[in-house]
């Protein structure tokens, strides 16, 4: 195929060149692959950037993610009625995280974000910010809004919370907060404190009760939203389908568990890894989604690497659970 105006074969040339953080320039740096290609994987030191990154004197580059704006007096409303979390009122400068489901209550989008009072800006999975904007360009009917997408604004991580910096400024950030930390040592923290990532630790199938979304990312009372049937359901009757589980996996293997893989009890597939790094104290731990009737203390196998679980989202969780006294 020859593109008409050149009489030349089209091809790559004519794609948009991928991303790549100015970060990569530093010495050390090594890219990262998959869906956080684009930044820095490390610096030459991933544990030391981990300790850095724990100890709060460290901040990671994530300019990588879809940035969103949403812009005008309908903002809040809008976000409130689609999403599930309680934003009508929500305050400036508070960060907050919200899921958009489907009419099943299957998760469909995630974003954290955070107010100014006149804009609202959310940021989310890489290639995820166009769906976003799609989704709720079509749901504004004639509440006053307006959804695009941000280029001039990018993400950095910090031991206190994200923040948005000016994308122009992403090369002297080194010089102000210090040497950054990669992608490694940010996702094996997050991996350590149980935080799920959407599309990696998440399938198509998730709803928020199975990983542990209630609460920080589903308000329980707030009005009606798309899925809340499902969530309020199996928060009232409890034993949600699957659970999340930290996986610790065998420190002798040579290699992590592939994105994806089965997690086999007794050869029978019980669930699926999501996201693994090695941790600079905990050793090779991941994210695993499993069945809730896996028994708890049951060793698995992560693509023939023995890993054990520790409970994340306790298998009969819900309100019908009540404590012991």
């Amino acid at each position: 195929m020859t593109d008409p105006m050149t009489d030349q074969p089209a091809g790559p040339a004519d794609q948009p060149a991928p991303y790549r953080s100015p970060l990569l320039e530093l010495p050390g740096a090594v890219n990262g692959d998959g869906v956080d290609a684009g930044v820095a994987w490390h610096y030459g030191h991933p544990v030391e950037e981990q300790r850095r990154l724990e100890s709060g004197g460290g901040w990671a580059d994530l300019s990588h993610r879809d940035v969103v704006r949403l812009a005008g007096p309908d903002r809040l409303q809008l976000l409130h009625a689609m999403t599930t979390q309680h934003l009508e009122a929500h305050p400036a400068g508070v960060w907050t995280q919200a899921l958009i489901l489907s009419p099943h209550g299957h998760v469909e989008h995630e974003f954290a974000g955070v107010d100014d009072g006149e804009t609202f800006l959310a940021h989310t999975e890489p290639g995820s910010g166009a769906g976003l904007i799609a989704f709720l360009t079509g749901m504004r009917f004639l509440l006053r809004v307006e959804i695009d997408a941000v280029d001039d604004l990018v993400v950095v991580a910090r031991a206190d919370g994200d923040t948005f910096v000016r994308r122009t400024d992403l090369s002297n950030l080194p010089a102000e907060l210090g040497p950054p930390s990669g992608t490694w040592a940010y996702e094996a923290l997050r991996i350590a404190a149980g935080r799920p990532r959407l599309g990696l630790d998440t399938d198509h199938r998730t709803i928020p009760n199975e990983v542990g979304w209630i609460g920080t990312a589903v308000h329980m009372d707030k009005g009606c939203y798309r899925g809340q049937e499902t969530v309020a359901r199996v928060h009232t009757l409890g034993r949600p389908p699957r659970r999340l589980v930290l996986l610790h996996l065998d420190g002798s293997a040579d290699r992590l568990p592939a994105l994806g893989s089965p997690l086999l009890l007794d050869g029978r597939a019980v669930g699926r890894v999501g996201s693994t790094a090695r941790h600079f104290e905990l050793g090779p731990v991941g994210l695993g989604l499993v069945k809730r009737s896996v028994p708890a203390d049951a060793e698995l196998l992560a693509d023939e690497v023995a890993a054990s679980q520790e409970v994340l989202v306790d298998p009969d969780v819900g309100l019908h659970v009540r404590p012991r006294l």
